[in-house]
């Protein structure tokens, strides 16, 4: 008998097994998938770390969870400056003094803001969806070529029938700083994820290819405690019906050259190319100096598209009536004092990955 029976080989998952079994218990981590790590899954192709599932890059304020994953990997000083793609047109993101003055051709800080001043003065009143939203931020010119096509893809639906929370605000820089994040600590760790996610399972007893939906009776009688990471809404049968999720498809190919397109994210923000994205790997963690640009180089092809059974789901769509439906499983699950749901999906909720550690290691607490 164990103390806790852990669903998911992921970072929720695995910091809690590693955090349980340090505080004496006995654990086991069941996994759906044929490998650990997730959605954070990376493997060696061409002697490149491959994002399997899409890029991941770490970024946090909280010093704790800084210091805490730096127990299990060295991390490098990969900084995301993405690059948006508008038909040929290339613009530096998040939004900054590169982005205007490639837009409007504006040099000065003060140029720049009263070029968007005056473009936000189109929404006037509460802005009633994203489209309106973000016109209100950034005005109609970035609006319609860095916003709208590239949220369009991602979501499945139009600006003006997306709800206006989805883009609270947005990063508008009159500085030339094209970190995307606004993070004391960003890095990718060396080696890649895997092997973190390894060091955390350590001495960890964990069964892969075991679905613990199909197997939820016998493995439930393992263990006192479960820790659920997968869907809220599967665990219940989907007995309140099922929640909405956006899914990914990636197209990964090796191709015969040394640099594809000289950055790690290229996002592609116009509606007529089918990817959102075009991730480069060999960028995330380049080989040291000349070696980088000799050999072979990696890239996924992102394809957004809508949840289906048998689709792995990434993002949850939270609008009212999901938001609504997952409230009442979750007050399903408050109730039934043997599980603990965690992570993405078992809290329908979007999450940075020091987020997710951060909330495993509060729960954990509560189950030592």
């Amino acid at each position: 008998m164990y103390d806790c029976l852990i669903v998911g080989a992921g970072l929720y998952g695995a910091v809690t097994a590693r955090e349980l079994t340090d505080a004496g218990k006995t654990v086991l981590v069941v996994e759906r998938r044929p490998h650990i790590a997730g959605n954070i899954y990376t493997e060696a192709v061409e002697g490149i770390q491959v994002h399997r599932y899409g890029a991941h890059i770490f970024h946090t304020n909280n010093d704790a969870v800084w210091k805490y994953v730096n127990r299990f990997a060295e991390f490098n000083r990969f900084t995301n400056s993405p690059v948006a793609n508008y038909k040929g047109e290339l613009y530096s993101l998040p939004f900054n003094m590169y982005t205007f003055n490639r837009m409007w051709g504006v040099v000065t800080p003060r140029e720049a803001e009263e070029k968007i001043r005056e473009q936000r003065g189109e929404i006037t009143g509460t802005p009633r969806n994203l489209e309106e939203q973000a016109i209100s931020l950034v005005g109609r010119d970035i609006y319609e070529k860095l916003i709208k096509g590239y949220t369009e893809k991602q979501w499945g639906r139009p600006c003006d029938r997306l709800p206006a929370f989805i883009i609270r605000r947005l990063p508008v820089r009159l500085i030339f700083d094209n970190n995307y994040f606004n993070a004391r600590h960003q890095g990718i760790p060396m080696g890649g994820y895997t092997a973190l996610i390894a060091r955390l399972l350590d001495g960890i007893e964990v069964r892969l290819n075991c679905d613990y939906l199909e197997h939820k009776e016998e493995l439930d009688a393992l263990a006192e405690r479960v820790v659920y990471t997968g869907p809220i809404d599967a665990y219940y049968r989907f007995a309140l019906g099922r929640l909405e999720y956006r899914s990914v498809r990636f197209e990964t190919e090796v191709l015969e050259q040394a640099n594809f397109q000289g950055n790690a994210v290229v996002n592609y923000t116009d509606a007529e190319t089918p990817w959102t994205r075009i991730i480069e790997h060999k960028w995330f963690d380049p080989p040291a100096g000349e070696a980088a640009y000799t050999g072979k180089t990696v890239i996924s092809r992102e394809y957004s598209s809508e949840w289906k059974p048998g689709d792995e789901p990434y993002y949850p769509v939270n609008d009212e009536r999901n938001t609504a439906l997952y409230r009442q499983y979750a007050e399903m699950a408050a109730k039934d004092e043997r599980v603990v749901m965690g992570g993405r999906l078992g809290n329908y909720r979007y999450y940075d990955m020091d987020q997710v550690i951060a909330e495993a290691l509060e729960k954990a607490e509560t189950l030592k």
